[in-house]
């Protein structure tokens, strides 16, 4: 038996789900959930085999929650989000469906994940890795940050960061309001932040501009630069080359 979690704030949208789930008995659906919060407790609690998960959802959207989940399970998109778009994500799920869909679409999606289901079974966290990698990139992700802190999930707008240093596996993002983690890479980060706002003026930072109060050289090829709230950076000489540009 497949432990099924819906999140869709679409209630006829579950139903639907439910309705085509019946043709396949080897499904039970644990629990529908109405928006990206309440779909990752519900991960955290049931473990379910395959979820099917909207993108678009008030609060947080469905890539969000997804960075959220420590061991993420199988992701079947059900959404309206644009077909074009979504292509870029569809390697790294076992499918997409795009609403409306028919039954014959959903058996096909089903049938997909019946068939993945053992040998994916050890690659998934890096596919789903991957996904969120690309997701990154996505015009709708490029304005703000979802962190779990403990307990709690806060949302970090993008204006408010004021630079990102590398710390191993994650990435330590400061704010006014604190420093909190991200297991994301820095690359991810570059795609992600505006150019026109963020620098990487080091292999193990990225600044957000106008946050700089000032560049020093320190001495040959060695410098710095001083934030707005006394934090002190270093700065590569390539990164120093990118400063000199966005800063005249």
């Amino acid at each position: 038996m497949f432990r099924v979690i819906i999140i869709d704030d679409e209630p006829l949208a579950s139903q639907v789900i439910r309705e085509y789930l019946q043709a396949h008995p080897q499904f039970e659906v644990t629990q529908a959930c109405n928006d990206g919060f309440e779909g990752l407790k519900a991960i955290q609690q049931h473990h379910p085999d395959l979820v099917f998960l909207d993108i678009q959802m008030p609060k947080i959207n469905g890539f969000e929650m997804l960075e959220l989940v420590e061991d993420p399970p199988a992701i079947i998109f059900a959404t309206a989000f644009d077909e074009y778009a979504i292509r870029a994500f569809e390697h790294h799920a076992v499918d997409y469906l795009l609403k409306p869909f028919s039954q014959e679409r959903f058996d096909k999606a089903i049938h997909k994940f019946a068939q993945q289901h053992s040998a994916d079974n050890a690659g998934r966290g890096e596919k789903t890795k991957a996904l969120l990698e690309t997701a990154a990139q996505s015009p709708m992700q490029n304005d703000r940050i979802v962190i779990r802190d403990n307990n709690n999930i806060r949302i970090v707008l993008v204006d408010d960061i004021h630079y990102i240093e590398a710390a191993d596996d994650y990435a330590r993002i400061a704010t006014s309001n604190g420093i909190y983690l991200k297991n994301r890479t820095m690359q991810s980060f570059e795609q992600l932040l505006p150019a026109s706002g963020f620098i990487r003026i080091h292999r193990s930072y990225i600044v957000n501009i106008k946050e700089i109060t000032q560049l020093h050289q320190l001495e040959k090829e060695t410098y710095l630069v001083l934030l707005r709230s006394g934090k002190k950076l270093p700065v590569s000489r390539s990164g120093y080359s990118k400063l000199r540009v966005a800063l005249k």
